[in-house]
């Protein structure tokens, strides 16, 4: 009787210097596999400190840990995306895509296995029910989900944290933008999407990066993904003024010129803003599939998991790097 073949299961992580936080994160990702084969991808953003010695130390159910080094830092979503462009390589049945500081929880990641697994076709999603940051960032935090539906339609409900089948990353890696925001990406190619509800975890170790100008950046680049939407609401938001603009005029003459002529600078702006994002949709764009690799500084095995196989055969295939063409 032929045994049936494992599912295998692709971890991204996103790094840069913050090791400790991603040892808890694969160490607690360890404790939680099950039937399946699951393998552990660092993507290696640029840090300026080395991974420290003793990083794989303890683990004993997950198949392999490696570590892909880009050439420069890019940010967590470009990251994501060269891991993306990079995972068929590993030949897995599905990515699970998470941040690696412990506030995507290890204990979740079964749960959106079993989620995919019941909708093999679409990208599962975590859909955030509490978040633990302070008031403040809470606060802005809103200000981008109102800002983001009022610009696009479009209302914000997940992150990064998710479980992508193998078969939507060839359209996943042709998408120019997946380079500026992975989930935009998935929703601006229409791709089956279901969510599973959950609370955002804690941070195993160290400070988070997210500070108010990085997720306003972070939000911008979301926004940027669906630009042509978002200039065709502001170009009709600007049509309907004028009549308001008109009836202030009316009523208040000493400002009427200067109202109609902020009314028509309004309409000229949204109309020039929605041709150049039109017209540049029809340019060369950067396209992952092709142009990621050239980030990539190669990809090294720090742990495989112990078998029959002989040791020295272990240490050989540790040892080795996979080679990256450029």
């Amino acid at each position: 009787m032929v045994q049936e073949q494992r599912e295998r299961i692709l971890v991204l992580i996103p790094v840069f210097n913050d090791w400790e936080a991603a040892r808890e994160v694969v160490c607690a990702l360890d404790g939680q596999v099950g039937s399946e084969d699951w393998s552990v991808l660092l993507l290696d953003d640029g840090s300026t400190d080395p991974l420290p010695a003793g990083f794989v130390r303890g683990l004993a159910q997950l198949a392999r840990v490696s570590v892909l080094r880009m050439r420069r830092n890019l940010g967590h979503q470009r990251s994501i995306a060269i891991g993306l462009t990079e995972a068929p390589k590993f030949a897995p049945s599905a990515i699970v895509v998470m941040d690696g500081d412990g506030e995507d929880s290890p204990e979740h990641v079964p749960l959106l296995l079993k989620q995919w697994r019941r909708q093999p076709d679409r990208i599962v999603f975590a859909e955030r029910r509490k978040r633990l940051e302070c008031l403040s960032f809470r606060v802005m935090y809103h200000v981008y989900r109102l800002l983001h539906w009022l610009l696009t339609g479009i209302r914000v409900r997940v992150g990064n944290f998710s479980v992508v089948p193998a078969e939507a990353l060839p359209a996943l890696s042709a998408s120019p933008d997946l380079w500026n925001h992975y989930a935009a990406a998935v929703f601006r190619l229409r791709w089956p999407t279901a969510t599973v509800p959950l609370d955002r975890g804690r941070r195993y170790a160290g400070q988070s990066k997210m500070n108010f100008a990085a997720l306003w950046v972070h939000g911008l680049s979301a926004i940027s993904v669906f630009a042509d939407l978002a200039g065709a609401r502001l170009m009709a938001l600007a049509v309907l003024l004028l009549p308001v603009a008109l009836a202030v005029a009316w009523v208040w003459p000493a400002a009427a010129w200067g109202v109609l002529l902020g009314a028509v600078l309004l309409c000229a702006h949204a109309a020039s803003f929605l041709l150049q994002t039109v017209s540049a949709r029809s340019q060369m764009n950067f396209l992952p599939a092709r142009d990621a690799a050239f980030f990539v500084a190669g990809v090294t095995h720090i742990y495989q998991r112990p078998s029959t196989g002989g040791l020295e055969q272990l240490q050989t295939w540790l040892a080795s790097p996979i080679p990256v063409s450029n």
